[in-house]
């Protein structure tokens, strides 16, 4: 299906949406745009209204010229979801995209369903700070693009994976952002968002990919320490790129959690026991 714009909160929204059902959302990482859930959201689009939208400063997405950052990009994503006619929507963030659904979740309770946290880190918190010795390798290596393409996807890819598919090199050789879009993006996490995430009242579910070399899958997991009764999900042998991976594993540890009317019910019951799966789910969706 083409793309479609909306206009929400002063940006022309880009977005691809596919299938029939409740909304869900699904929201991109740092460097991607919304064709990386291509494959994953075929795979919800039986069960869902899956919407991949393109935030700020990716694909087909115009908004101004002015910084943003993560609440900035959490407010876009609630105006979008109004403008499309939904009340509230289920979310699903990978990476950045994590990052700012906490922010929507905080800022705009009235406008989710579900959340899903993929392979994220907690808002407020540097990356730096959670892999010091990986962000300035994977900094330095930019500046060598496209010829350390190669060992930049060993971050985001296990090594396995890229052996069996080398075409995912291509990711990372470079993207079609001009100059004044990546230093955009580049100062997204310098602008000020802190949150409590003891306020999220949606039914969450954190999930990890165990080979995880960017994000420490203990530092995403810890979230679930902090968000009220959510729940855990370990997918193994999956990194950090885990939709573009294996969406199928993706997809098959999500959707039960989505559809399970019980979830929302659960949250009010106080206390903060998590359900924790070892191991995702590698079932064919049915």
């Amino acid at each position: 299906m083409a793309k479609r714009t909306v206009d929400a909160n002063g940006t022309s929204i880009a977005f691809k949406q596919t299938g029939s059902g409740p909304p869900l959302i699904l929201m991109h990482g740092a460097e991607a745009d919304h064709s990386m859930f291509d494959a994953f959201g075929a795979l919800l689009a039986e069960h869902f209204t899956v919407i991949a939208y393109d935030q700020r400063d990716s694909g087909g997405t115009r908004n101004p010229a002015d910084l943003y950052g993560l609440n900035e990009l959490a407010d876009d994503a609630a105006h979008l979801i109004a403008a499309m006619g939904y009340e509230r929507a289920h979310v699903f963030g990978t990476s950045l995209g994590g990052a700012i659904a906490q922010s929507l979740a905080v800022r705009h309770p009235q406008r989710v369903d579900r959340l899903v946290l993929s392979s994220t880190f907690r808002i407020g918190v540097p990356p730096l700070s959670i892999n010091p010795e990986v962000f300035p390798r994977l900094a330095a290596l930019r500046t060598g693009l496209p010829g350390t393409a190669g060992e930049i996807a060993t971050y985001f890819f296990p090594p396995a994976h890229i052996a069996a598919h080398p075409e995912v090199v291509r990711i990372f050789a470079g993207n079609s952002r001009n100059e004044a879009q990546k230093q955009r993006r580049g100062a997204i996490l310098a602008q000020p968002a802190r949150v409590d995430l003891a306020a999220i009242t949606a039914p969450t579910l954190v999930v990890v990919g165990a080979e995880d070399r960017l994000i420490p899958p203990a530092h995403s997991l810890a979230l679930a320490d902090e968000i009220p009764n959510a729940r855990t999900a370990v997918i193994p042998e999956v990194g950090h790129v885990a939709t573009l991976q294996d969406p199928t594993a993706v997809a098959a540890t999500v959707l039960p959690f989505l559809e399970d009317r019980t979830a929302k019910e659960t949250k009010t019951t106080g206390g903060n026991n998590h359900d924790r799966t070892a191991g995702g789910s590698r079932r064919a969706l049915r």
